[in-house]
């Protein structure tokens, strides 16, 4: 059997993996390292370490929490490394006729059998995985906002897609052609299109979506670098320009660099973990740049000086806004961006209907869609 290939730890050895160092989770007999997923997990790094060394099955199927979808549960058997005979399993061996069919985990056939004639639960703990409860239907109408996306994790959004059997499914979009058009003829409601376009769906080897299927596309496709390199220069040209004409007076307090000076936006219809459309290409943002040029040169009509300086402190909010976004997708980062990011994750796979600050809550809170912090597992005080 391919599960021989993998050990079978001793109970305490699993225990024994307990940090976040090294942290080992549980599901019946199976045994996951869980180690690099810390970081990412939405809810935090200590939600999972509560469980290290333990069996995580009840937390992970608790509703009040967040019942883990069926991609979730798949991503969890990447981390598989083993197996662990339970304190039932032991128990059923000593009474077995045959314990080498049951260990090393996990068992044949007959040790199936043997398990299931010396004591039901035993074989219960090994089938623990293929019994998990996903949150399905149920689930997602009592709590749409918290269930319809269908997603647990940032890895849910790693998992390639069968663009196939996805558009025979779902019956949304076909991955195989461009989106925009699809979208735009498609006729999807409201709901339908929120509920599809939050679900987990990835390219294969991380490609882009293709969005036009025509010379447009590389105008859609952008590396993060390319916003500092580009806009950087005039920003920074712009400003000692105009502050050598201009009385600092006249100019208002420019937009910090830790939020956006514009409102929470709406994110686009695409794999949040798309490397190249998760900063705004340049040929989009000259075009909605334009008219804030104007805007800032209508409100300060006095000193074209000041307004010049007014719309490049606006451009550098934007640019901190941008690599503030990606970075929270793709890198690790200090502590208090940790915290940006966990925040951020909890929008993408917990609620997409609240939590739009990327740079700070700033704006969720005078809009009224701040996140609170994520729900703690009803099972986490039983312990």
């Amino acid at each position: 059997m391919p599960g021989r290939t993998l050990p079978t730890f001793p109970q305490a050895d699993v225990a024994a993996h307990n940090t976040a160092k090294s942290c080992y989770v549980t599901i019946g007999t199976k045994v996951y390292d869980v180690t690099d997923f810390l970081e990412d997990h939405p809810g935090g790094a200590d939600l999972i370490l509560q469980f290290a060394g333990k069996d995580v099955k009840e937390a992970m199927e608790d509703p009040i929490s967040h019942a883990h979808s069926e991609a979730a549960w798949e991503m969890l058997d990447d981390y598989l490394v083993g197996f662990m005979a339970t304190e039932k399993v032991m128990q059923a061996v000593k009474e077995s006729d045959d314990p080498f069919a049951v260990l090393p985990m996990e068992p044949s056939k007959k040790g199936m059998a043997e398990l299931e004639k010396a004591d039901h639960d035993a074989a219960e703990d090994v089938r623990a995985r293929k019994q998990v409860h996903a949150a399905g239907e149920e689930a997602e109408n009592s709590n749409k906002a918290l269930y319809s996306t269908g997603m647990s994790s940032e890895a849910d959004l790693n998992k390639e897609t069968d663009y196939t059997s996805d558009y025979k499914r779902h019956k949304f979009l076909d991955l195989n052609k461009p989106l925009l058009p699809q979208v735009w003829f498609g006729g999807f409601s409201k709901e339908f299109y929120l509920e599809q376009v939050h679900r987990p769906r990835h390219y294969k080897g991380g490609e882009s979506a293709p969005l036009f299927g025509n010379f447009l596309e590389p105008l859609s496709k952008t590396p993060w670098w390319i916003v500092p390199t580009l806009w950087l220069p005039p920003v920074i040209f712009g400003t000692i320009i105009s502050a050598q004409h201009l009385n600092p007076m006249s100019v208002p307090a420019q937009p910090r660099g830790d939020h956006s000076p514009l409102p929470p936006s709406w994110h686009p219809p695409l794999p949040p973990m798309d490397r190249l459309r998760l900063v705004m290409p340049p040929t989009l943002f000259a075009i909605l740049a334009t008219p804030f040029w104007y805007l800032a040169h209508t409100v300060f009509f006095y000193d074209f000086w000041a307004a010049t300086c007014v719309y490049c402190g606006g451009i550098f909010g934007y640019i901190c806004y941008d690599m503030t976004h990606y970075f929270l997708h793709h890198k690790n980062l200090p502590s208090y961006y940790r915290e940006l990011k966990k925040y951020h994750l909890q929008h993408h796979f917990m609620d997409y209907e609240n939590g739009f600050g990327v740079t700070s809550r700033f704006w969720d809170r005078i809009f009224g869609t701040e996140l609170g912090p994520p729900p703690v597992p009803k099972v986490l005080k039983a312990q």
